[in-house]
């Protein structure tokens, strides 16, 4: 039998597993967590390839660690999610990519919330706090000491070389850390790894903590829908070794994921009442932000042939990263152009090489914006949510995603990038340099960054410490509460949340 939990976390993914470990450090509160995925107790238990950091399981089709969910890039334009669904959440089948927002986002964010616990200087302590960099750990923006391990990969591979000195001939600034708050430029990725190999959230904190008698974990445990009496949140409703069982709690906090955590709130009545009644859920609580909008990059792949054969990754599928500020955007660093030194067919088919195929990079439109929504169709929860992202609705939007394009396509033009590189695949120079034939390829080839944010946003449906506004002993805490996604992609924010609720809940931060 589960015993009842002071406090109920449901998601042990970037944000819940930080929270989990962070709360149960108090022996006399007892955490239960709720992960609808496998729950490995060691690490010998995970599958080697989801802690290989050659490999990105949530591009790999079939991966039994990855949900995917259903959504729509543009009208039109139908597309699948993928979602981790195991200890660690989307940090074990992501990128591994772990970049800091940006001083800006902070700001922004603490703005929207109301709450000056978000600004970038109020937080910094617990960005220290939660990694241990082992290329900068000594300076005095970073951490030495924390359970995230950061590292940088070398930029020795010819295609990394290729691509600095190409960033350096096109006179973009170089920027060694991205964890800092330098200007944007071209610099190596940090990523939560250790030797090539991914160290998630449920290995950085959770099974470090979990001989402790005050934390519970429960796999395969798929939260249903909340329990709320009179206004406040007392337990939820799950399925739990096949059976319907209701977990009871003192308080409850959604880590689930930007599209699971607003779809679990829908479920339980808690969301605009309007589109709830069409639904055929009945309303709790009319709180009309949750699934109002979210916010998300949208994303091509550029692809370029090789002059040669070159070696495979030695350490992590990531190159080198060049941000640079779209046309108007006075230096913000909203344009991304990411290398993969795996190309698209070996990532796809959870392989480090796929001999003769074209190498890409991943060009991303990174500007905070609110978009698209999500909506909950149906009372039953095995029915998806519809979940638009709204890409390109505006001359803005697409303007940006052709500067994107074209940069990286800059990047393979130049004298020092063609040392690797025998031509760009595609866009030919035709559709290049023509705005509306560019708007076609890019319309035929849109994805997602995968960084949804803002589906449950401070300020609007939580305070600046994850509470529902309207309701008592229930918080959310991961990318939802985010009013827009960062200039960066928000793995290493959804940590920092974990963090920064925690604090609340644990009064160090009134």
């Amino acid at each position: 039998m589960v015993p009842r939990a002071d406090v109920l976390v449901v998601g042990a993914g970037g944000s819940g597993a930080a929270l989990a470990a962070r709360l149960s450090e108090d022996p006399g509160r007892r955490v239960v967590v709720a992960e609808a995925g496998p729950v490995p107790r060691a690490p010998a238990e995970f599958p080697a390839d989801l802690l290989d950091a050659r490999l990105v399981p949530g591009a790999r089709q079939g991966s039994a660690a990855v949900r995917m969910l259903p959504a729509v890039l543009a009208p039109g334009m139908p597309y699948m999610a993928p979602r981790g669904r195991f200890l660690g959440g989307s940090t074990t089948v992501n990128g591994g990519y772990f970049v800091r927002a940006r001083r800006a986002d902070f700001d922004r964010w603490a703005a929207a919330a109301g709450d000056g616990r978000w600004s970038y200087e109020r937080v910094l302590p617990l960005l220290r706090a939660l990694e241990t960099d082992l290329d900068y750990g000594d300076a005095p923006e970073h951490g030495d000491r924390g359970p995230v391990p950061v590292r940088r990969g070398g930029l020795d591979h010819p295609a990394a070389a290729a691509f600095e000195a190409a960033a350096r001939e096109l006179g973009h600034p170089g920027e060694p850390d991205k964890n800092a708050q330098d200007a944007p430029g071209f610099g190596p990725v940090p990523s939560n790894t250790r030797d090539g190999r991914r160290v998630n959230t449920g290995l950085a904190y959770l099974l470090g903590a979990a001989h402790r008698p005050n934390l519970t974990l429960l796999g395969g445990c798929t939260v249903r829908s909340l329990v709320i009496d009179r206004g406040r949140a007392t337990g939820v409703v799950a399925e739990l070794d096949g059976r319907r069982t209701v977990l009871e709690a003192g308080e409850v906090v959604l880590c689930a994921g930007a599209v699971v955590s607003p779809h679990l709130l829908h479920l339980s009545g808690i969301g605009p009442a309007a589109d709830l009644e069409r639904g055929g859920i009945r309303v709790v609580h009319d709180l009309p932000a949750v699934g109002a909008a979210l916010s998300d990059h949208p994303q091509v792949v550029v692809e370029w042939a090789p002059r040669r054969r070159l070696p495979g990754p030695s350490g992590s599928w990531l190159g080198g990263a060049l941000h640079l500020s779209s046309s108007g955007s006075r230096g913000a660093g909203d344009l991304e152009i990411l290398q993969s030194l795996v190309p698209m067919a070996g990532l796809v088919a959870g392989t480090t090489t796929a001999p003769g195929a074209p190498l890409p990079f991943f060009a991303s439109v990174q500007a905070p914006r609110r978009t698209g929504g999500l909506r909950s169709l149906s009372a039953d929860p095995e029915v998806p949510p519809r979940v638009e992202y709204g890409y390109l609705e505006t001359a803005a939007d697409r303007r940006r995603m052709r500067e994107a394009v074209r940069a990286a396509a800059a990047v393979v033009a130049t004298a020092a990038f063609a040392e690797v590189a025998q031509e760009l695949a595609e866009p030919d120079a035709r559709t290049l340099d023509d705005d509306h034939a560019l708007d076609r390829w890019i319309r035929a080839r849109l994805g997602t960054s995968q960084h949804t944010c803002g589906t449950v946003p401070m300020g609007a449906a939580v305070d600046g410490r994850g509470g529902v506004r309207g309701l008592e002993g229930l918080r959310v805490a991961d990318t939802s509460i985010l009013p827009t996604a960062p200039l960066r992609g928000p793995a290493a924010t959804a940590v920092l949340i974990g963090e920064v609720v925690a604090r609340a809940m644990n009064a160090q931060d009134a």
